[in-house]
């Protein structure tokens, strides 16, 4: 199970109409819901990887110190396998930025992830695009954001708790 952070694990900051991580300890919110379907997952046999776009430290608005802070709280407070971020922009045409698929592989080899029985759960086209690419299946967790994702994910819904949902109804999903 891949995940985007801000906007599928914790609430993104709206900042001028357009979802930002939170820029410190004080802003992060795990949003509603997340910790039991995390643990709804986890006991079904999933692993929990997120892989997060932290572009603000290339960029030189955020510190890298503050992204690592706000992900050990997470794996503090979930019950996470591990966070693989990005930090660059794009202009560094890095392999783990999404929407390329290098952080999903990365886990995909150290974890040793089936990716086609794998999920990506994002609430960007990034993230649906970096899953697509690993051969994964996608749902689009609909924030209201106003650059809504252009290409198709296999789900569309409200929040992880419904993703999980399905998933687990559904749990020989083809």
């Amino acid at each position: 199970m891949f995940l985007d952070r801000d906007g599928v694990i914790n609430r993104a900051v709206i900042r001028d109409g357009i979802p930002r991580p939170p820029a410190s300890l004080a802003d992060l919110e795990i949003l509603p819901s997340v910790p039991e379907a995390l643990s709804a997952l986890r006991a079904h046999g999933y692993s929990l990887v997120v892989v997060s776009n932290q572009p603000d430290v290339a960029r030189g608005t955020c510190s890298r110190e503050v992204v690592d802070s706000i992900n050990q709280r997470l794996k503090q407070q979930l019950q996470l396998d591990a966070i693989l971020t990005c930090f660059h922009d794009n202009a560094d045409r890095c392999e783990c930025r999404k929407p390329k698929p290098g952080l999903l592989l990365q886990a995909a080899h150290q974890f040793d992830i089936d990716l086609p029985l794998s999920f990506m759960v994002g609430d960007r086209q990034c993230d649906l695009e970096a899953g697509k690419r690993a051969g994964c299946r996608t749902f689009f967790v609909d924030c209201g954001y106003p650059d809504e994702p252009r290409g198709a994910s296999d789900f569309r819904v409200a929040s992880l708790m419904q993703a999980t949902e399905i998933i687990l109804v559904h749990s020989s999903l083809p």
